[in-house]
């Protein structure tokens, strides 16, 4: 069988432009120190800081005697053994999501979240896709419980517990506009009648990102069924890696059109 050389020309290019545009944020064009960490301070004390074409906020306070912040930091931690506060940059499956790096040289994110915190995406992508696990913070509270939070299922292991994170799509940056989608991921679940399903999860996931659509900008949130006096008692904590990120569909047919007229001058040669 043959082709036309404006054919091979125009999938060629198809082809390369689609290998070109299609990028994944796995955020080691980032520099840390091993077993390090970075949480906006408190000598940065900015803003937010940018990966790949991505920004993610980050507010850091010192108030003297203590510091906190929200938002995103990013970690290269590897400890999923510690429990408590102490430990809240490490990431439970113990490395990052990306397989063919030395066990401390990938770096991943962790999310946490506050009224104002978001990730803008590049400018004409959209997220298909991201690797989530729960933070060694988060997984031993809930396993097995701590000075605030319960163990997940109670003394019995009967209790229906629940613990979520749940990825806001905005049509805004800055995580403002309409809501264009919501995906809500479970980071532990004991709900099932026969408790040797109940889970924590404990190693990287996939999890599909299509439904937050052409969203310019990401939100997230945290349910818990362990609740008290100040809202959630389970550490809301999450770590991601491995966005995955895709043009947008007027984007495609940009390619598709220049492909095309490509090909159209070719035939008249």
């Amino acid at each position: 069988m043959q082709y036309s050389l404006s054919f091979m020309f125009t999938a060629s290019l198809a082809v390369a432009a689609q290998a070109q545009v299609t990028t994944t944020i796995d955020f080691n064009d980032l520099t840390l120190a091993s077993d390090m960490f970075f949480n906006g301070g408190p000598a940065t004390n900015t803003d937010g800081w940018s990966s790949g074409g991505a920004f993610f906020s980050n507010s850091f306070t010192d108030a003297g005697s203590f510091t906190f912040w929200s938002g995103g930091s990013y970690s290269n931690v590897n400890d999923p053994v510690t429990p408590g506060f102490g430990n809240q940059y490490a990431a439970f499956p113990g490395v990052d999501a990306t397989p063919d790096e030395p066990v401390d040289a990938g770096i991943y994110a962790i999310l946490d979240p506050s009224p104002t915190s978001f990730i803008n995406l590049p400018a004409g992508q959209t997220i298909q896709s991201a690797r989530v696990a729960n933070t060694t913070y988060a997984a031993l509270s809930v396993r097995d419980g701590d000075s605030f939070a319960k163990a997940f299922g109670g003394p019995s292991g009967d209790d229906p517990d629940l613990f979520t994170v749940t990825f806001i799509g905005h049509e805004a940056t800055g995580g403002g506009g309409d809501v264009t989608g919501e995906v809500e991921f479970a980071l532990a679940d004991y709900r099932f009648t026969d408790n040797t399903q109940d889970f924590i999860v404990d190693d990287w996931a996939l999890v599909d990102l299509t439904a937050l659509g052409e969203a310019r900008s990401i939100s997230f949130e945290f349910f818990s069924t362990d609740t008290g006096q100040f809202g959630i008692n389970t550490p809301t904590y999450v770590a991601l890696d491995d966005l995955v990120l895709v043009p947008e569909p007027a984007t495609g047919l940009l390619w598709l059109g220049l492909a095309a007229g490509l090909a159209r001058r070719m035939r008249s040669i």
